[in-house]
């Protein structure tokens, strides 16, 4: 697709463009002469809004395949985005995501992680940069350092040389380099890289995400299959959770990414309710009418059964590391701004629990009324 020069366009029509245009596209009149770039069509806003309008967002998404990567792309495709898609799995695993936009508006592309120039031509084209790559546990190919800090510090370079004003970066809540989760601390000192190599960088700080594919509430529902008893460190009243949903975190990825005010900042983003997480996952029994049996597993003994599933060559049910992270009571950062300063409400986990623990029910509960279920007992926030 051929692209028009920007400053080839004469004065009248340049002004129509900016004064009319998202602050993705005015910041490309912007960029120095050093780093000027071509402005494609698909980067100029037109239409009434939906997936067959244009945005002028061309958002690449790395780790667009993960669970909350399926959730940006879709929000993108929905206002009519150019997305492209970075993957290192088979293209008919990505077929899913191809009705999330408009005909062509969806572009997958092959990367390599390590590769600097592969990052380069996966972002070239774009005005936006989404980092979303994660893991769960480490494998032999990928440790924390490498998904957390290295790759991160690498797309944010290559953003910051292309020219891209927009760079969103996904941290957690509880990153902190005195964290007993590697996990953690590895995510604060990837959100230093990124700040480093890109001090305007957008960063995004969740609680645990729920969603319907989540590793959270599911993680929890299927101990069912372990004879109903549920291990909680301290039973898991010395534990506090804000987890938050997800269409709410890619909601405020978008908005972000949307917002001229945005560049520079991080955002706590949590749910309105805290729980201890004990009533937590009571609640998440209660919702799946399942019987709630807890009992107190010392860190060591849980360790070590967890080291025991972390042996799986394929997919770990659980790791020592995660069981670290569930077992950390939430940060609270009230200096920072969260989902409302974006303009979202958040939902609450009775709100939304029923999408996700509906499949955990018996046949004869499939149809239970949510209104049978008691909330869950919330702390103070």
């Amino acid at each position: 697709m051929a692209a028009v020069s920007l400053i080839s366009r004469p004065a009248g029509v340049l002004s129509k463009i900016t004064s009319g245009s998202s602050p993705a596209v005015w910041t490309l009149a912007c960029v120095s002469s050093g780093q000027r770039r071509d402005l494609h069509h698909a980067v100029i806003p037109k239409g009434k809004g939906g997936r067959s309008s244009s945005s002028g967002i061309a958002a690449t998404v790395f780790g667009a395949t993960g669970f909350l990567g399926r959730y940006v792309v879709n929000r993108l495709g929905r206002i009519g985005s150019q997305i492209v898609v970075p993957h290192r799995c088979d293209q008919y695993d990505l077929m899913y995501m191809r009705p999330m936009g408009d005909l062509g508006q969806i572009i997958f592309m092959e990367w390599d992680a390590r590769n600097k120039d592969s990052i380069q031509r996966a972002l070239e084209h774009s005005n936006v940069v989404i980092n979303l790559v994660g893991e769960e546990w480490e494998t032999s190919n990928y440790s924390f350092e490498d998904v957390f800090v290295t790759i991160p510090q690498k797309i944010a370079q290559a953003a910051r040389q292309a020219g891209i004003t927009k760079f969103v970066h996904m941290s957690h809540l509880n990153a902190d380099i005195r964290s007993p989760s590697k996990y953690l601390r590895n995510k604060a000192v990837g959100e230093t890289a990124v700040r480093d190599e890109f001090p305007e960088a957008i960063i995004m700080k969740p609680a645990e995400i729920f969603g319907r594919e989540d590793r959270f509430f599911n993680y929890y529902a299927n101990m069912r299959w372990f004879g109903n008893a549920v291990p909680l460190m301290s039973l898991g009243k010395k534990t506090e959770k804000q987890p938050v949903h997800v269409v709410d975190v890619a909601k405020a990825i978008i908005n972000a990414a949307r917002d001229p005010d945005a560049n520079g900042k991080t955002y706590a983003l949590v749910g309105p309710n805290r729980y201890l997480l004990h009533d937590l996952v009571e609640y998440i029994y209660a919702v799946a009418h399942r019987p709630f049996v807890p009992y107190p597993l010392p860190r060591p003994l849980y360790h070590l059964a967890a080291k025991f599933f972390s042996m799986n060559p394929f997919e770990p049910w659980t790791t020592p590391d995660k069981v670290d992270r569930f077992h950390l009571t939430d940060m609270k950062y009230p200096g920072l701004p969260g989902l409302e300063d974006l303009g979202i409400t958040p939902s609450s986990v009775e709100q939304r629990a029923i999408e996700i623990l509906r499949r955990h029910r018996r046949f004869r509960y499939l149809e239970a009324e949510l209104d049978e279920t008691k909330p869950a007992k919330t702390v103070s926030v």
